[in-house]
């Protein structure tokens, strides 16, 4: 997800077998009309800009790098003007979803500033050229393709004009087409499920996140003292053991780190590191991280998701308006 890059055209690309064959499996499968089809694919191009930025996401940079990018004073007076005009919405997905406004706010915050940068890319022609010219997930992004041409079918878009990132995804929230078919909820009660909407696009996120198991009012991360010298190897394995909690706060203990502030020592946690300007800083991370990261994979995506979140309320109740 995030909204993208400018995307410099190559060739088209070509009717080869492998976009027949798509084509074959699309009419098969759903009825398509081949014709169509054939004429769409007809008008794809294939994106040089494209290729170059999966191979370098923002999400890359150290995070103190990253977080400069993100957490700046026009995001938060945005938020807390988004947050005014969608208050009644946000509050009702909050309820029915059980996730924080703040939460739900802050990923619309980072992945279009509130909708303003929904993307500038052909989202067909993306997801052409990453279905078909780069091989290390062509697979997925073909299922990718699939879903999107269901979905403009679904809303009666014309896929060739429809813009969106680079990797695809696609309005407010930034979903990719599979994340539309799953997660997307029509919260404004018109019998469409429009990501461009700002009600449909808030409960659909609340939705994405409660279907991925967020807990209602439990925490997201805590803060480890700094006293890496006297962390040993058990430490370190449990780094490698990834974001989905594996451990206990006990475990960390024994590890020789120590929680800034009081955690039960059986609280399911795991442990991540990130970049600061004077070197690694770690944390705990809860179930809540997690889920924060079913969205984007990325570490630094969560933590500016996590801080922007608790700016803007912060900012929101302590009565500060600009």
């Amino acid at each position: 997800m995030g909204a993208g890059c400018g995307s410099a055209s190559a060739a088209p690309a070509a009717l080869n077998p492998e976009i027949e064959s798509f084509i074959e499996q699309l009419v098969t499968d759903h009825d398509f009309d081949r014709r169509e089809l054939r004429r769409w694919f007809k008008h794809a191009h294939v994106q040089s800009g494209v290729l170059k930025a999966m191979s370098r996401p923002a999400t890359a940079r150290p995070w103190y790098e990253y977080r400069a990018s993100q957490l700046t004073e026009a995001r938060i007076r945005g938020g807390l003007d988004y947050w005014q005009r969608h208050a009644d919405t946000l509050a009702r997905a909050s309820i029915e979803y059980g996730v924080p406004e703040e939460i739900i706010l802050a990923t619309i915050g980072i992945e279009t500033f509130y909708g303003r940068n929904t993307g500038r890319n052909k989202v067909f022609d993306a997801l052409v050229t990453l279905a078909f010219a780069y091989p290390p997930r062509a697979e997925l992004f073909r299922g990718e393709l699939e879903q999107f041409l269901l979905l403009t079918r679904e809303l009666r878009l014309d896929p060739l004009r429809i813009k969106g990132s680079y990797a695809g995804a696609l309005g407010v929230p930034q979903f990719l087409p599979s994340s539309y078919q799953r997660y997307a909820v029509d919260f404004n009660n018109d019998d469409r499920r429009d990501l461009w909407d700002d009600d449909d696009a808030i409960g659909s996120i609340a939705n994405y996140y409660k279907s991925y198991g967020w807990q209602t009012g439990e925490p997201v991360i805590a803060a480890l003292e700094q006293q890496t010298e006297t962390a040993g190897d058990e430490f370190t394995l449990l780094l490698e053991r990834g974001l989905k909690p594996h451990t206990t706060v006990a475990a960390i203990r024994r590890g020789g780190v120590t929680p800034a502030g009081p955690i039960a020592d059986d609280a399911l946690v795991c442990v991540f590191g990130a970049e600061d300007e004077a070197g690694m800083r770690y944390w705990i991370g809860f179930n809540n991280f997690y889920v924060i990261t079913r969205y984007n994979r990325s570490v630094n995506y969560a933590l500016a998701v996590h801080e922007l979140a608790q700016e803007l309320r912060r900012a929101r109740y302590n009565g500060r308006s600009e």
